[in-house]
Order: C-alpha cells, then sequence, then structure tokens
C-alpha cells in the first residue's frame, strides 16, 4: 500500500509504521496551499474504520466554512 493515498471527498491518508509494529494513520485535506490535519489513530483493524472517515469529513467542511 502506498505511504499516501486519496480516500475520496478531499480527503488523504498518510500511514506510518511504528516501531513497536502498530500501524499509524492521519487523514488531512490541503486547501488553499496549507494542509489541515483532521484525524490521527493507532489502526487496529484492516479495513479503514468508518468513524473516523466520517470525522474526517464533517472536520473539512469546518475548515472549508472557516476559509470563506
Amino acid at each position: 500500500m502506498p505511504t499516501c493515498r486519496p480516500l475520496g471527498d478531499g480527503i488523504f491518508e498518510v500511514r506510518t509504521d511504528l516501531p513497536d509494529g502498530t500501524i499509524a494513520r492521519v487523514f488531512f485535506c490541503i486547501e488553499d496551499g496549507c494542509m489541515y490535519l483532521l484525524d490521527g489513530f493507532i489502526k487496529k483493524t484492516q479495513k479503514t474504520p468508518q468513524v473516523n472517515l466520517e470525522l474526517s469529513k464533517n472536520r473539512r467542511k469546518e475548515v472549508l466554512n472557516a476559509l470563506k
């Protein structure tokens, strides 16, 4: 899997393997030339948790509203 990939709706995911063997993920978006970190978590299941994706979508909407 790539280090960084698009998840749709303007949200991207960056992943890293930590020294203890766990996998960390950070969701982000880029708006007006700035990167906004939306959510970060330790991955515990194979599938991306829907609750984290929904949280990131809501936070991106907040970023877009703040930029208006």
